[in-house]
């Protein structure tokens, strides 16, 4: 008889709540099967066997929560899980470190009394994104796919994940509708893995499809050597790591999901979880006119409403503005544009001037570049600049990470790179998070001026605009000038209007004068 109890769930997390059971009682486990799947407020974390047996009881419920330590069911005698034919093994011949994971894995996702057939669930899809819409299938039921082959497309308020096949095999049946909302866990499809699944006769997918996808599952897929689990391998995916990189917690030095959540938090300097926004009170839609139509909003555009809204009713919100002769810049640009894209093999921007104008402005006032944590102020030494940028699905803010150490070649290849992942719809969760500072240029579409909503949890955002020929006194004289208006957005809370004001005059003194920037001044 053994113990299923809650382990250390990481510093300072005292409790979690029990997501999923993935065993029922009086069903047999192996040794490292996972069991249930544990919540916090940081990451999930998977309770594994600590030997073979049977699940004798669950103690504790789905929804309930338990502290580290606490008992959560137990599992009594009895022999290990018979393996299956594609994961028996030879006494003479035992089976690598990584196909023993993949077994594992396979037998949590295998339904009771269905030998060979595989639910495919909605993976983790990064911390604090706990559901998502089924935008695309990408398979139909009766066609075979190749283990890791992509089945769908889920559209999520961050990015859109692709869910994997777990195994090679024939889709039997899809479970969810496209445009439906779905939770991690879910089962959304059903498959007959294994060499000797065969496509249904009224598979819908072209026929010449089947060779391909047999001979892609015999070939890498089926021979990896990829000593990780499925889940990690997911998570660090998303998250833009090497998941040979991460340190493991499991038995053997094994990474498993929470270490690679973790991992990826480090990674991407993720700032701490708030609490989700309280439901808004439903009501019923109103009818339509002849000439109306109704669409409902996408993910993505919910939680861009929802997070400007709750910006505006957080933050003491406040916008400052001036002005900046942009001659400079556009001389200095016109002489050097080509030998500069000559050289580095990216075309010079008005971006580049301007991050690093923000940069070396935010370390004069570190208050624009902190965020308010409670009753604290939390500083930071970096700057992670943001990037606004419009998109058909709607508005992104990938972040140019440690602006302050590239050069201002570095700073345009850069932008470019997350300007056309954002633009293909493949930025990854790690390219949006973690920024302290947000940039948004409403000049591209002929804004005259604006003022810009915060990005929450930061302090400040600049509004560029468009660049327009006026009249302005030089020296006593009137000149006709390129000038900009500049909008400083920031939280009245963190920020004085001095240090605001002042923010805003070094980014146009070194505008004016970009000389400054070389020479650090």
């Amino acid at each position: 008889m053994a113990d299923i109890t809650v382990p250390v769930l990481g510093e300072s997390v005292r409790e979690a709540t029990v997501g999923a059971w993935l065993k029922s009682p009086g069903e047999r486990v192996s040794r490292d099967d996972v069991l249930v799947e544990l919540e916090t407020d940081k990451v999930s974390v998977e309770v594994s066997a600590a030997e073979d047996g049977v699940l004798s009881e669950v103690l504790a419920k789905q929804g309930e929560t338990v502290e580290v330590g606490a008992l959560l069911g137990r599992i009594g005698a009895g022999g290990p899980v018979e393996a299956s034919a594609a994961s028996k093994t030879t006494a003479a011949e035992p089976a690598p470190q990584n196909q023993v994971s993949q077994t594992s894995v396979s037998q949590s996702q295998v339904r009771s009394g269905s030998e060979g057939k595989m639910d495919i669930k909605v993976p983790a899809m990064g911390e604090s994104v706990t559901e998502g819409t089924l935008a695309n299938w990408l398979v139909k039921p009766g066609q075979q796919v190749a283990q890791d082959d992509p089945i769908a497309e889920i559209e999520t308020d961050k990015v859109a994940i692709e869910v994997p096949a777990p195994a090679a095999g024939v889709i039997s049946e899809t479970l969810i509708s496209e445009g439906e909302t779905v939770n991690i866990g879910t089962v959304i499809a059903r498959m007959t893995s294994g060499a000797g699944a065969k496509p249904s006769a009224s598979a819908s997918a072209p026929a010449e499809a089947a060779p391909a996808a047999q001979a892609k599952a015999n070939g890498p897929a089926a021979s990896s050597t990829t000593k990780v689990a499925p889940s990690v391998q997911r998570v660090a995916t998303e998250g833009g790591v090497n998941p040979a990189d991460i340190p493991g917690s499991g038995r053997g030095g094994r990474a498993t999901k929470a270490d690679a959540v973790r991992y990826v938090q480090e990674a991407a300097s993720v700032p701490a979880v708030r609490a989700p926004a309280p439901p808004v009170e439903a009501r019923a839609p109103r009818e339509l006119g002849p000439r109306e139509e109704r669409v409902a909003m996408t993910r993505l555009r919910q939680t861009i409403a929802r997070r400007l809204k709750d910006a505006q009713n957080t933050a003491a919100m406040l916008t400052t503005f001036n002005d900046v002769d942009m001659s400079a810049v556009m001389d200095l640009r016109k002489r050097y544009k080509d030998t500069f894209e000559k050289k580095h093999g990216v075309r010079l921007g008005f971006m580049g001037f301007f991050t690093k104008a923000c940069v070396a402005a935010l370390k004069e006032i570190p208050a624009v570049n902190a965020e308010i944590d409670g009753t604290d102020i939390i500083y930071k030494n970096y700057y992670h600049i943001g990037m606004a940028v419009g998109t058909e699905k709607g508005l992104v803010v990938p972040v140019v990470r440690d602006a302050d150490m590239l050069s201002l070649a570095e700073i345009e290849a850069e932008i470019g790179r997350l300007g056309g992942l954002a633009r293909d719809g493949k930025l990854g969760l790690g390219d949006l998070q973690g920024g302290t500072f947000t940039i948004t240029n409403g000049g591209v579409y002929g804004s005259l001026m604006s003022t810009p909503i915060l990005n929450p949890p930061q302090s400040g955002v600049l509004g560029m605009h468009r660049i327009e020929e006026r009249p302005v006194a030089i020296n006593g004289k009137v000149e006709i000038r390129p000038m900009m208006y500049l909008a400083l957005s920031y939280d009245h809370r963190m920020v004085d209007g001095k240090e605001a004001v002042t923010f805003l005059v070094r980014v146009k003194e070194a505008l004016e004068d970009p000389e400054r920037l070389l020479l650090d001044i």
